[in-house]
Formats: C-alpha cells, sequence, structure tokens
C-alpha cells in the first residue's frame, strides 16, 4: 500500500507540474498569479490525504465535499494531460519534419495559448459527459452454452464488481445497482471484489441494499485489493451483513452440477507464502470434470494451472481504464480484453468494467455495468452477447 500512495503521489504531482508549465507557458503569469497556482496545485495533490484525515476526525460531510472537489479534478486533469500529449506528440512531429524536409512549419504550429486551451475544453466536456455516464447504470446479457448445464435450464448469475461503496458511491448509486440486479430476478449474484472503498466510515447503513435482494440461491463474494486498502476486518463484516458468503481460496456446491469457487486478491499476501497458482491449481483441480465451475477472482490473470479448469471466470479491477484513454495503460498490467474472451484449453474469461468508480466520479467511454449471465445447456461450450439495457 506504502509503494502504491508513493507512486501515485508521484506521478500525480509530475501531471500538476506538466499542468503548471503549460499554464505558464499559455498566460505568461506573473510571480503572484503562479504562487497562488501552485498553491492550489499542491492543495488538489493533497486533497485525497485532507479527505481521509477529514473523516477519520469524524467530518463525514466535509470529507465527502473535498472528496468530490478533489478527485473531480483529478479526473478533470488527467483527462486535459492525455488530451495535451496528443499536441505534444503532433508538435513534436511536426518539428522532425521541418526539421528533415527544411520546410517552414511555422504556420501549422498552434501558439502555446491555443495548445492549451485546445486540450482544456476537451478535458471539461469529457468530463461533464463523464459525469453522467457514471451515473448510468447498464444491464449486459450474456448467454453462456455449456454441455455441463442440465437439459432445459435457465440459471441468471447477476456480477457486480468494484462498486467501491464508500465517500463518493454512496446510497443512491446502491439503490440503482440492486434495482437493476432485483429487475433480473438471478438465481444466484455475486461480487467480483472492491465492493468498498479504502474509507469505510458511515457506510454500515447502506448493507442492507444488497440483503434484500435474496436470489434462490444466495450471494457470493471475493476481495479485491481494496478490501484490503481499507481494513480486511471491517471489509468482510461489511460484505457478510449486506447478505454476501466470502469465498477465501475455497469452492462450494451450489447446485448438484453448479459449483463456485473464489480466490483471495494478492493484496492479501497469501500468494506469497503458497503461490497463487498453486492455490487455484488445488481448489479447482478437486472438482469432476463434469461439474460447471465457475471462478471468482478480481484481478484478470490467468494461470497456466488453471487453464481448462474452471468453465467461466469472472473478474474486474481494470475498469477499463475508467476515462479513456486509461484502458491503453491498464492492458500493460493486464493484456486481456474488457468483456468476454475464450481462453486456450476450454472455457471463458468475463471482464466487468466495473459498476461504480474509484477516485473521480467520472466515467468516460467506459459506462458502469451489472453483467447478467445466463447460463443454459448446450451441446457445445459457446456465448452469446445480447446486448445492453439501461
Amino acid at each position: 500500500m506504502n509503494t502504491f500512495l508513493l507512486m501515485f503521489f508521484l506521478i500525480y504531482g509530475s501531471v500538476h507540474v506538466y499542468a503548471f508549465v503549460r499554464v505558464r507557458q499559455a498566460f505568461l503569469l506573473g510571480s503572484g498569479a503562479g504562487a497562488l497556482l501552485a498553491i492550489l496545485f499542491v492543495l488538489m495533490i493533497l486533497a485525497p490525504v485532507v479527505v481521509r484525515v477529514t473523516e477519520r476526525e469524524g467530518f463525514d460531510l466535509a470529507a465527502r465535499v473535498i472528496a468530490y472537489l478533489g478527485y473531480t479534478w483529478m479526473g478533470f486533469l488527467f483527462l486535459y494531460f492525455s488530451a495535451s500529449l496528443v499536441f505534444d506528440c503532433y508538435l513534436l512531429g511536426l518539428k522532425l519534419f521541418g526539421m528533415v524536409s527544411s520546410t517552414d512549419t511555422r504556420w501549422l504550429t498552434p501558439s502555446p495559448r491555443t495548445a492549451f486551451i485546445g486540450p482544456l475544453l476537451y478535458a471539461f466536456f469529457a468530463a461533464a459527459y463523464g459525469y453522467f455516464e457514471a451515473q448510468a447504470i447498464r444491464t449486459k446479457r450474456v448467454v453462456v452454452e455449456s454441455p455441463k448445464v442440465p437439459v432445459e435450464t435457465k440459471f441468471t448469475v447477476a456480477q457486480v464488481s468494484d462498486v467501491h461503496i464508500g465517500l463518493i458511491v454512496r446510497r443512491n448509486r446502491l439503490s440503482r445497482i440492486a434495482e437493476a440486479v432485483r429487475q433480473a430476478n438471478p438465481d444466484l449474484v455475486v461480487s467480483t471484489g472492491d465492493l468498498v472503498d479504502g474509507q469505510l466510515d458511515d457506510i454500515g447503513r447502506m448493507s442492507d441494499q444488497f440483503i434484500e435482494l435474496h436470489p434462490r440461491f444466495g450471494m457470493f463474494a471475493v476481495t479485491g485489493n481494496h478490501e484490503y486498502y481499507a481494513g480486511l476486518g471491517q471489509s468482510l463484516n461489511f460484505t457478510n451483513r449486506a447478505g454476501f458468503r466470502v469465498l477465501r481460496d475455497e469452492i462450494l456446491p451450489v447446485t448438484d452440477w453448479l459449483s463456485v469457487a473464489g480466490v483471495d486478491d494478492p493484496a492479501g499476501g497469501g500468494w506469497k507464502r503458497h503461490g497463487l497458482s498453486s492455490i487455484e491449481e488445488k481448489i479447482l483441480g478437486s472438482l469432476p470434470r463434469e461439474r460447471f465451475v465457475l471462478l471468482l477472482k478480481h484481478r484478470p490473470a490467468i494461470t497456466d494451472q488453471r487453464l481448462g479448469r474452471c468453465d467461466l471466470q469472472l473478474s474486474g479491477h481494470v475498469h477499463k481504464g475508467q476515462m479513456f484513454p486509461f484502458n491503453l495503460v491498464t492492458y500493460l498490467f493486464y493484456p486481456v480484453r474488457t468483456g468476454l474472451s475464450r481462453l486456450t484449453g476450454g472455457g471463458f474469461l468475463y471482464v466487468s468494467r466495473g459498476t461504480g468508480t474509484w477516485g473521480p466520479p467520472i466515467r468516460f467511454l467506459a459506462p458502469p455495468e451489472v453483467t447478467l449471465f445466463e447460463l443454459v445447456h448446450g451441446e457445445h461450450s459457446a456465448v452469446n452477447l445480447t446486448g445492453w439495457r439501461g
């Protein structure tokens, strides 16, 4: 966690320095205006820390206000940064072209002010759109055919992932998520990690949003990295009170043909003692191959030992970057596509875009989803994406 925070503030601070330089170039600020802007940027860099301290001292309303301001600014700044880098690449390419071809490219070169205002306008409209997109919970249906599912059976599994209940995701958002699940009337509800965020104060009363769902075959969850960041004991207590059975490196029969397995997130450190692949191999290898195995795993990582041992793995964690183009960054760490993939050795992997938001209350070109999987009988394993609702 300390390494994560160090890297976060190093990157976040560097982006602020970049933006500060761009503002100075665009408007030629004097020393007084420059000092005020620097102070403002330092306050924004420290906002996540101020949020946590304020909340810990019991000032919940102040913490929520600072969180909205600070994290919205974070989203806006990263959108500006990504667009400004495009301008930088254009300017660099133009300069290289002029050097190689001995062509005067000054007439194609935007002024520093134009190079600043263009990305700024993009960031403003993208952030505004992304704020409303984050509120619109979509329902996605995926039909999974398997010979392991009994004939004339249609078993529905609802997946939520990366809800991040905390200062930003509150009761109103949870009620929309719960309503999307309730309308689907699933047989089973699963949470693939990060149900809670790093701040757990004053969220206990929100657990009733899930406990009222009452799916026929229960609700199961696994830990994500944020369950550990928030404090594992508190996180498990909240998840249990919400009605979920937390699967921690274990597998349970749900019907006479379906078993659900769940593995702990590596943030807990158990994989260092036993090896993540050996844990999965142990729990998945204990079942007869004729049973349909549903694996819940927060991070969309695939181990060689897991291939062919489960029929459908549900994961989250990457949020599809949450704001374009940061899906390109998450792909560097988890080179799998968001959505559905067929795996070598049999079975499928589904990576959710997530149902809530982490940090900025913004989703740009990565809308939140509740995913419904209809397990039906088929002679061969196959899938069919049936579209969106909401």
